[in-house]
């Protein structure tokens, strides 16, 4: 929906069959509605359907050199859109249903808009496991370009109400099914001569990956933007956000984790799952404070502390 029209009535419905049942209602008239998946809230919409993607995008407010993920049910449908080698097809039997999303190269008859996929030769593919997408996915069956339920540049919804924080108004459907489990997006990665590049870190993290494909993992070289999620600045809660605090100042809204607790702390234990969980809920509550800055207290960069630190540094630039 274009910021010129009028806003339009944004109805939150609990999972269920009555929320699905409409939620398909909606994907086949071409709009897009919010659905949790395990990893955050996504806005869906039908991959096939040029008109609907773009709907995505402008809701989001979304620059369309960004690509999309494309959610599918199984391996098997997304082989009718992707290539698959003998590496990407086991890191899909490895992590598939699950928060990995794998870039491979366009099926030569691959029915997704060229919009979705931001006119690359390539796509980005995801085997949700969370019950209310997969419904979903079942209900249209449709391939569902989904990526995160929030305004292009913001913290992304692990919440229903974290979706209507930017999107009241601009979307008719949200489907509450509570937080969302890993509360970060889903690990992107692509096989590119004969190692595996991590485009975005995530839940599946590097040594998952080494250990699944048996090929050496890495990081992405260069500037090109080739999946989601990897523009430098991103997840941005509106207010200078402070990295790697030792102390929290009286003016900041403080994100602790382990022994600095601060206003709003990530794991008391230091436990970087349960991090990952309230990452985007503590900066929307930054977001939301009186307190004109945030800062974050230092999480150690390794396993799923890269794909939070990812994160920060996207909300600090």
């Amino acid at each position: 929906m274009a910021d010129d029209q009028t806003p339009m009535t944004t109805l939150i419905l609990p999972f269920g069959a009555e929320a699905i049942a409409r939620a398909g209602g909606l994907v086949g008239e071409g709009l897009p509605v919010a659905v949790p998946t395990e990893t955050v809230y996504g806005l869906a919409a039908d991959a096939r359907d040029s008109a609907a993607v773009a709907r995505i995008y402008a809701a989001k407010g979304r620059p369309g050199f960004n690509p999309l993920i494309v959610h599918v049910p199984s391996l098997a449908v997304a082989e009718k859109l992707g290539v698959f080698g003998e590496a990407e097809r086991a890191l899909a039997e490895a992590f598939w249903p699950g928060p990995l999303t794998l870039v491979v190269p366009r099926t030569h008859d691959c029915p997704v808009a060229s919009i979705a996929t931001a006119g690359l030769g390539t796509i980005a593919i995801r085997v949700p496991a969370h019950r209310a997408m997969r419904a979903l996915l079942e209900t249209t069956g449709a391939p569902l370009a989904a990526p995160s339920a929030n305004a292009s540049g913001r913290v992304s919804p692990t919440k229903a109400d974290h979706v209507l924080a930017s999107l009241d108004g601009r979307i008719a459907l949200v489907i509450d099914d509570g937080p969302t489990r890993a509360g970060v997006e889903s690990t992107i990665a692509r096989v590119k001569d004969g190692a595996v590049e991590v485009l975005r870190p995530g839940p599946v993290t590097a040594e998952m990956l080494e250990e699944a494909s048996g090929l050496p993992v890495g990081g992405i070289k260069g500037s090109e933007v080739v999946a989601p999620g990897m523009l430098a600045s991103h997840y941005a809660p509106g207010k200078p956000v402070r990295l790697n605090a030792a102390a929290f100042e009286p003016d900041e809204f403080g994100i602790g984790f382990g022994g600095l607790a601060g206003d709003y702390p990530l794991s008391a234990d230091g436990d970087a799952v349960e991090a990952a969980a309230r990452l985007f809920d503590a900066l929307h509550a930054g977001a939301a404070s009186a307190k004109p800055k945030i800062a974050v207290a230092a999480i150690p960069d390794e396993g799923l502390g890269a794909a939070i630190n990812d994160r920060l540094a996207r909300a600090a630039v």
